[in-house]
């Protein structure tokens, strides 16, 4: 990988085109306090994503769509109670979005800063992220290229303001994500 003047002209260690999400092997994860005292953790299982890279960090970006339906956090009553109007009401925001304006870094660490979109509120929001690497799979030969994301945002910015004092504002989100390298044409 070189570096040029700016970071975003950095060449990426990765074959240029469209990446596609390897859903088997990627997981969307949260954490958020419970009565300010721990933390309920949880998943969300419906995850599609695209990696377009191009030939500097300018010409690459990451799009990804999560079903808010999908919500796991190990309890069906409580699943079934944050996907309720009373909360998330995911009848109303069914999804939710982020696509990146901005990639920075080399080696192993990154920056992704983008748009979050949940219903029809969008704000600002940064992951750092890992490169974890590439690696060939035996068993197809498809080439895959690992990452794992960290970030958090305030539900209240995206009008998630319900059960202050019950739940804390700020949600804490780590994406472990593979995508598969396109087939060369």
């Amino acid at each position: 990988m070189t570096t040029e003047s700016q970071n975003t002209t950095t060449t990426l260690p990765l074959t240029p085109g469209r990446w596609a999400v390897d859903p088997l092997h990627s997981s969307v994860g949260f954490a958020i306090r419970h009565l300010g005292i721990s933390k309920v953790r949880g998943r969300f299982n419906d995850l599609q994503a695209e990696l377009v890279v191009g030939t500097t960090l300018d010409d690459s970006s990451i799009t990804a769509t999560v079903a808010l339906a999908s919500l796991d956090t190990g309890n069906a009553d409580r699943d079934a109670h944050v996907r309720s109007a009373d909360l998330l009401d995911v009848d109303k925001r069914p999804t939710m979005t982020f696509r990146s304006t901005r990639i920075d870094g080399a080696g192993g660490d990154w920056t992704m800063a983008g748009d979050l979109t949940i219903g029809d509120v969008t704000r600002p929001v940064a992951f750092d992220v890992e490169f974890g690497g590439l690696v060939d799979v035996p068993s197809d030969g498809s080439r895959h290229a690992g990452f794992d994301a960290t970030g958090e945002f305030r539900r209240s910015d995206f009008g998630l303001d319900f059960a202050p004092g019950f739940l804390g504002d700020v949600i804490k989100v780590n994406l472990e994500v593979q995508f598969v390298e396109p087939a060369s044409s």
